[in-house]
């Protein structure tokens, strides 16, 4: 189990640091604000949903609750409401369909 969250964390990290870069952000203290939010929120999700059913209405309640946290992490580094929503929105949209099309590859060849 820790190599599956271990995994799962690093994928994040990765992916959500690269929307960044794609939204052509270079401040080192908002990159490293996704770094630090990742790790404080994407441990606790994932053992919340192995917790409980992983039903629709689970990853949707731990996914919005994560898009608010990581709204008001990122506010406090941008001091930009709207700007912190659409990056966080984003950032958890992307790294969340990316796991889930990994995940359905996964179960399609093995």
């Amino acid at each position: 189990m820790l190599q599956s969250l271990s995994v799962a964390l690093l994928a994040t990290i990765l992916i959500e640091y690269g929307v960044l870069i794609l939204l052509r952000e270079r401040r080192r203290s908002v990159l490293w604000a996704s770094v630090g939010m990742n790790i404080l929120t994407n441990v606790p999700l994932n053992l919340y949903l192995i917790q409980v059913d992983g039903s629709v209405l689970s990853v949707t309640i731990g996914e919005l609750l994560v898009v608010l946290v990581e709204t008001l992490c990122y506010y406090c580094v941008t001091k930009r409401l709207a700007l912190s929503f659409v990056y966080s929105l984003l950032c958890n949209a992307i790294s969340f369909f990316t796991g889930l099309l990994f995940q359905l590859l996964a179960d399609f060849w093995l």
